[in-house]
């Protein structure tokens, strides 16, 4: 029997049998994965067995096919795997070249020792196809949120692959009840039960994956219709007035894909307007803002057929303040005399609130007279404490206006008041002060010991003293408008030089002690004469 007849039979009958205890001593375990057009070797663990021949075999889980076998001086390769594979026959390691889809399947070697004993592995060896054609495919071309039920499916092509799913970077959440995933082997399908608009924000990508290589899909987005949803208008608090002619719009807004379309109604009429905005000239043109009322809007979404109307929000419409004016006497006033009514009026708008201020302050009540709606005020009869500025504030909840009307009231003077030096020695400056309150500011003359000066001022100077301009001078006051004349007296006293230091009294007691003693030296005087003798004549 020959070589060849002797291989064919122990490849083909299937005689050799594996040792139980030496399967895992042969082939590492596996698979073994390879690229379809690559090269790939199954490597043994038997390092430098002594043999007389190692045998490979493939199945594809059906027929066995013998692959080559080595012996001491000869290879034998089986005609289907010529030229594509080689032993070596050192450690009896087999290389496959070129790989094809076909190539996968099981691998396994006989090694048949010098004794004739046997000695079996097996490995599988898995031909991989480059994953390729990642597609995202969907059961709807758009979806209503709540009410859809989405199908996405993902095929690829390629060997052993493995999908998954991702919503922009994060993985796809499945949950088993409103996520539903099922793999196939070249696919998958991710269902998606009564969509929401979030489930596929996206973009969706499908990744396929292999052991050698990855590919991802073309990003998929799908468009879910919703809403609307939180229908609002704003400002949702507007004030209770809003001022007539201003710049204020209402806006609706609402979550809607596609884009809501919007209605405005006032005490819920249809307003003669569409779209999100409604203008305060639009409102006013109508009519609407004379009193208060209601606004609403309602939101509509086209696809899915939702109508949601906003909360309502109140206000009306007023006009502002303007053409404020404060009128008052317009002749003299003399304190204590005449009485003044001051009046303030505005061209245009409803005042709410006036109120009055004198020199900032409100103005007292008591002393004036109030109209029933305090647009006057009456001062009978008006005082000197009167002048000053008066103002008067109108105003409404959508603006305040004010005017200021100054009084002047003429009065006095009153007693003037002088100050000065009352006693000066001579050749010292003299300046006398004369006030007196006076509206309009009185004019001034003076008097020396009741002789009229030329002195037309409030200050009479004397730049030296003299003996002379001791006496008593008199400053009258003098109000051209009242009509009013007041006078004071001051008393002047022009001396030598004084004893510096010495009050009053005690210059009284030196000239009262130089007096006693002036009259002490006259009684001695006399005295002495009395008792000193007198020469007769005779």
């Amino acid at each position: 029997m020959d070589l060849k007849t002797l291989l064919f039979l122990f490849a083909s009958l299937g005689v050799l049998r594996a040792h139980k205890d030496a399967v895992h001593t042969v082939l590492p375990e596996g698979p073994v994965d390879g690229m379809l057009g690559k090269n790939v070797t199954l490597t043994t663990l038997l390092g430098k067995p002594e043999y007389t021949f190692i045998i490979w075999n493939y199945s594809d889980g059906e027929d066995t096919v013998h692959v080559a076998t080595v012996g001491s001086s000869v290879t034998k390769v089986n005609d289907p795997y010529l030229n594509r594979v080689s032993i070596n026959a050192t450690d009896g390691a087999l290389t496959l070249r070129g790989l094809q889809s076909g190539d996968t399947g099981d691998y396994s070697i006989t090694v048949v020792g010098m004794a004739g004993d046997t000695t079996t592995g097996e490995i599988k060896l898995r031909v991989l196809e480059p994953v390729s054609d990642v597609l995202i495919k969907s059961s709807l071309s758009e979806a209503m949120e709540y009410n859809s039920t989405v199908v996405l499916t993902c095929t690829a092509k390629g060997s052993f692959v493995t999908f998954t799913w991702l919503n922009g970077t994060m993985p796809v959440v499945v949950d088993g009840r409103h996520v539903v995933l099922k793999e196939e082997e070249l696919s998958t399908e991710l269902t998606i039960y009564e969509v929401l608009r979030s489930d596929l924000k996206g973009p969706i990508f499908c990744k396929a994956a292999n052991k050698l290589e990855t590919q991802k899909s073309a990003p998929f987005n799908l468009t879910v219709h919703y809403g609307p949803d939180d229908v609002k208008i704003h400002p949702a608090k507007p004030a209770q007035y809003i001022r007539a002619r201003s710049s204020f719009n209402l806006t609706c807004s609402s979550a809607s894909s596609p884009a809501a379309t919007y209605l405005w109604y006032y005490n819920k009429e249809a307003v003669k307007t569409e779209g999100p905005v409604l203008p305060l000239e639009v409102i006013e043109k109508l009519g609407h803002g004379k009193k208060e009322g209601s606004y609403t809007c309602t939101a509509t979404n086209a696809k899915t057929k939702r109508v949601v109307r906003s909360p309502a929000v109140t206000f009306g419409v007023m006009e502002p303040i303007t053409g404020t004016k404060l009128t008052g006497p317009t002749g003299v006033l003399i304190a204590g005399n005449h009485s003044a009514n001051l009046s303030c009026l505005s061209t245009a708008g409803v005042v709410k609130t006036l109120t009055w201020l004198k020199d900032g302050k409100p103005l007292r009540s008591s002393g004036v007279v109030f109209s029933a709606d305090k647009s006057s005020v009456l001062i009978s009869p008006v005082l000197k404490e009167d002048n000053g500025k008066f103002t008067c504030k109108l105003a409404n909840p959508v603006n305040s206006e004010e005017a200021v009307y100054t009084m002047v009231v003429n009065y006095g003077p009153e007693t003037p008041a002088v100050s000065g030096r009352e006693a000066v020695e001579v050749e010292d400056p003299v300046t006398l002060t004369c006030s007196a309150s006076s509206q309009p500011p009185a004019n001034y003359s003076w008097k020396l010991n009741g002789t009229l000066t030329a002195i037309k001022t409030a200050t009479y100077t004397i730049d030296k003293a003299r003996y002379g301009n001791s006496g008593t001078y008199t400053c009258e006051a003098h109000n051209t408008v009242t009509g009013k004349k007041s006078s004071q007296t001051f008393n002047l006293s022009v001396k030598e030089e004084l004893v510096e230091g010495l009050s009053d009294g005690a210059i009284a007691g030196i000239v009262i002690a130089v007096l006693v003693a002036l009259g002490a030296a006259i009684a001695l005087v006399f005295y002495c004469r009395q008792k000193l003798p007198i020469d007769s004549p005779y």
